[in-house]
């Protein structure tokens, strides 16, 4: 059995090629011990600004079962929905430290944990094909819009002398296709025209009163952005967070909720 299992039974592993000493995890909403509306494993810091917080004995215990089970410091950062990627250190996993604002993380020191939190966003693991450098993108539709991945692809290569071809890349659990409404503000901040038909990545699906609606494909707009970059090995994205009320947080289903956590460090 692997630490993963033994901790953190429902947790999640990329299913993409192994690469030795490389450790990955995303968490689900189950094995932590935090009550409702945050049940069970929220891993949102009580330190971190806003929110609505949970007992920070319970979101402490919940970070020491999801460090145990990636046998790895978790590095948590203060997200904004931009597209800052942050390039960790050892310095960062000591206890006390600021949390960096960025919406993503590389490293290429090992034990240290790039880990990004979400509720409905979209988290996207990266590793070389080496085992060189690895990294953690915060992927809602404005970061996503803005650059996250390919500012994390950049940083990436320049961290380790890498190309894209050289990178895989995992995307976890989102808010799905047939749960994620939005309006035109979405479509333009993609450079799509508010059309009122099917467009790629975006299905029109007006509100009863006629108002305009999309329903958008958070994954598949991820795989397009990081194909354009040159990330041809990408795997996941088959999880709706929102459909799956057992299993994941939803901000947009519960609104008051928990933060789940995807992770990946590099063997120490």
């Amino acid at each position: 059995m692997s630490p993963a299992q033994g901790c953190l039974p429902d947790a999640i592993r990329p299913d993409w090629p192994a690469v030795p000493g490389v450790r990955a995890l995303m968490s689900t909403r189950l094995g932590g011990v935090s009550q409702a509306p945050f049940d069970s494993l929220n891993l949102r810091p009580p330190g971190l600004p806003g929110g609505d917080p949970d007992r920070p004995e319970h979101v402490l215990e919940n970070q020491r079962r999801f460090a145990q089970a990636l046998q790895a410091q978790p590095v948590w950062l203060e997200q904004v929905h931009g597209c800052a990627v942050v390039r960790l250190g050892r310095e960062h996993a000591n206890a006390g430290q600021p949390f960096p604002q960025a919406d993503a993380a590389i490293t290429t020191e090992p034990g240290v944990a790039c880990t990004v939190m979400v509720a409905d966003c979209l988290p996207v693991l990266f590793a070389s094909r080496d085992g060189r450098v690895v990294g953690a993108a915060h992927a809602g539709w404005r970061g996503l819009a803005g650059g996250v991945l390919e500012a994390t692809v950049a940083a990436m290569a320049r961290a380790a002398d890498v190309v894209p071809a050289d990178l895989q890349a995992w995307l976890g659990p989102c808010i799905g296709p047939q749960a994620f409404e939005v309006g035109a503000d979405v479509l333009r901040g993609f450079g799509v025209a508010a059309l009122s038909a099917d467009q790629l990545h975006f299905a029109f699906r007006p509100r009863p009163d006629g108002s305009p609606r999309w329903l958008a494909d958070l994954t598949g707009l991820a795989r397009a952005r990081l194909q354009g970059v040159g990330v041809g090995a990408v795997s996941g994205g088959q999880w709706c967070t929102v459909s799956d009320a057992l299993r994941f947080f939803s901000f947009r289903r519960d609104g008051r909720t928990g933060r789940m956590a995807a992770a990946i460090a590099l063997g120490a």
